[in-house]
């Protein structure tokens, strides 16, 4: 566990129904030493504020590394503050942006924190891991072709690419191709010779796709 509880900062504005309920939650999860620090913002007093957060609706908050929004009950939010704690607990925060259908908000996620990007990777060897998920951390890695952040997974998208799992070989040899780094080539080449004919098959679209400029560059 943490040596400090998670702290978390409320946006709200007057008159909005469903501020008062989080930020009661927050405030008594404040009291019982489950969160250490509670900041309150109200946009309307300090718009300024919300506009270099981007917040656009209240309620709007964190809780550690999560971003959340809109009603939530006080078990939820202890759920939340509990997950926290967890060494998994910006994958498992994706994941579940992911199971709920949210594919946009945890890709603003991954834009605004470019240090979440090897949660995605978490994902992907998650052997448990759902069907949206799945799809979900492809659509993101596709969405985020040939930008840096999907450059930082260079080295560990590598090792990946040998994994004893054939998905994970083959979803990895794909990313490779993704982020158009020539250093990514002779991975990709070396699933052409690889046991498993989907996999080969996918090293083969992979090298075409390295070569390929990314979409709107």
């Amino acid at each position: 566990m943490p040596e400090h509880p998670p702290s978390a900062i409320l946006y709200l504005a007057t008159g909005c129904p469903h501020c008062p309920v989080v930020l009661q939650g927050l405030s008594d999860l404040v009291k019982q030493g489950k969160l250490g620090t509670l900041e309150v913002v109200n946009i309307q007093a300090r718009p300024d504020l919300a506009q270099q957060a981007g917040i656009r609706s209240v309620p709007w908050f964190t809780i550690g590394p999560f971003e959340l929004e809109g009603l939530h009950s006080p078990a939820e939010l202890k759920e939340w503050v509990a997950l926290a704690h967890r060494p998994d607990a910006v994958s498992e925060y994706l994941a579940r942006r992911l199971r709920e259908g949210q594919l946009a908000k945890a890709e603003a996620y991954l834009r605004r924190h470019p240090e979440a990007m090897p949660a995605l990777l978490d994902l992907l060897e998650k052997e448990e891991a759902e069907l949206p998920e799945r799809l979900g951390v492809n659509a993101l890695m596709e969405a985020l072709e040939g930008s840096p952040r999907l450059a930082s997974l260079l080295d560990r998208l590598i090792a990946l690419s040998n994994s004893p799992d054939a998905r994970i070989r083959g979803d990895a040899t794909w990313f490779l191709a993704l982020t158009h780094d020539a250093r990514a080539r002779p991975a990709i080449e070396a699933r052409l010779q690889d046991d498993n004919p989907d996999v080969r098959e996918v090293a083969e679209d992979a090298l075409e796709r390295l070569q390929r400029p990314p979409a709107g560059s």
